[in-house]
């Protein structure tokens, strides 16, 4: 098969195929399967949106079936069976067992979406304007989500001024050693520091793009407590630490707190199909009718599945333990990496966990070399120095330690290439 459709059309903007050069034509659980017929494991699970494999099985039938009966594809924001049905499973599975009242607002299909609905939000009930985020956040690439993203190529993409916006330190910013939650009290309360009086905190608990930086349950309970203090909403941004993620269906749940507004997409739908709502406490829900509007709010056929993904993997905590148990094997696998390259260590949470290598050449190597060897893994970080895990949760034992076995493999491969390089 020719690649010339892909330079001679496809716009510059690509980028996940320019480190995977194949065409893949099947994918299953955690397997994808290229043209010529060569199986890769998957790492990378859609960035997160793949929560659940390729192709679940029970949510692939329940689909097939609401297409073959001439289910409603496209309903605007309308009534419809399949909407009712999730919205009911929701509530019942997630949110009353959590003691949450929060509401659903369907939004535009990206996470991005529910991000910019998020920030318009907070800034239309609160009357401020500025949104505090923080440094190595990732919230999207439309224009206010963009605004709170911290990472420069993609701010530059804006190509215009990113504003209403200011960044503050993250937990573990400056090292161990620094307390970055006693400077941004200090700046709140300082009334000379020029930080106008924010609107909203918009704060990632795992951060996925920038590095897999974990806040510790201390440093949210305490900006959870400074939004409330400051007359400041709280946004909870789970769109890639949550559904299952670190191990609870909401990345927050182990630190007791509780956001006022929380973007979900990614593998909300539970197949990898487009899918973003925003959670909403009851008193913020102030729009007028159509205020926040979109063609694509809601995707019924996302509906369908999602709501076979909640009954299925959501009705008890057996799932939740079993992230729990694949987490120790993830880190059992990346210690052994890290063990590897001096002055390397872990990062993140759960099953989205990591090891910085210490520089971007070493770990796009290793993702490099890893590919050449059926595993498909990506990086992140400001620098993109980490080699970032970010499996499907249903991945098989087997699967891993497959996986972990090639990632050592080239991990060898692109210390040793690297050490030839110094040497010449």
């Amino acid at each position: 098969m020719t690649r010339d459709i892909y330079t001679r059309r496809e716009s510059e903007a690509r980028s996940y195929c320019r480190s995977f050069p194949t065409s893949f034509v099947k994918a299953s659980g955690s397997i994808l399967t290229d043209e010529s017929g060569r199986d890769y494991i998957d790492f990378l699970a859609g960035c997160s949106s793949l929560n659940y494999g390729h192709n679940d099985a029970d949510m692939k039938a329940a689909l097939i079936e609401h297409i073959s009966n001439d289910g409603v594809t496209h309903g605007l924001d309308m009534h419809t069976d399949q909407k009712e049905a999730f919205l009911t499973v929701f509530e019942d599975i997630i949110l009353k067992p959590r003691n949450m009242d929060h509401k659903v607002m369907m939004v535009g299909p990206t996470g991005t979406n529910a991000v910019e609905a998020a920030m318009k939000l907070a800034r239309k009930t609160t009357g401020r304007h500025n949104i505090v985020a923080f440094t190595n956040g990732f919230h999207g690439m439309t224009m206010g989500a963009l605004a709170a993203t911290g990472n420069s190529g993609k701010r530059n993409g804006g190509a215009m001024p990113l504003q209403g916006v200011t960044h503050l330190p993250y937990d573990g910013a400056f090292g161990d050693g620094v307390d970055t939650l006693a400077q941004i009290e200090w700046m709140l309360d300082n009334p000379s520091s020029g930080l106008d009086a924010p609107a909203a905190f918009l704060v990632e608990p795992v951060q996925g793009e920038g590095g897999l930086n974990a806040a510790s349950k201390e440093w949210m309970q305490g900006i959870a407590k400074l939004a409330k203090k400051h007359g400041a909403l709280l946004i909870a941004d789970d769109i890639q630490a949550g559904i299952g993620r670190t191990g609870t269906f909401f990345s927050f749940e182990e630190f007791g707190i509780e956001p006022d507004l929380i973007p979900l997409a990614k593998s909300l739908s539970g197949m990898g199909l487009p899918f973003a709502a925003l959670l909403v406490k009851p008193e913020l829900d102030v729009w007028k009718p159509a205020e926040h509007n979109g063609t694509f709010r809601g995707n019924t056929h996302a509906f369908v599945t999602a709501r076979v993904a909640l009954e299925k993997f959501w009705k008890d905590d057996s799932f939740s333990k079993d992230i729990q148990k694949k987490a120790r094997i993830v880190e059992i696998g990346l210690t052994s990496i890290a063990d590897m390259v001096d002055g390397a260590r872990l990062k993140g949470r759960g099953l989205m966990r990591g090891v910085d290598v210490g520089n971007g050449d070493l770990a796009g190597e290793i993702c490099a070399e890893a590919f050449k060897r059926g595993l498909i893994i990506e990086t992140s970080g400001a620098h993109d120095e980490v080699v970032k895990v970010l499996a499907p949760l249903t991945t098989t034992e087997e699967q891993f330690a497959k996986g972990f076995e090639i990632l050592r493999d080239a991990t060898r491969a692109a210390l040793t290439e690297t050490s030839k390089i110094a040497a010449e």
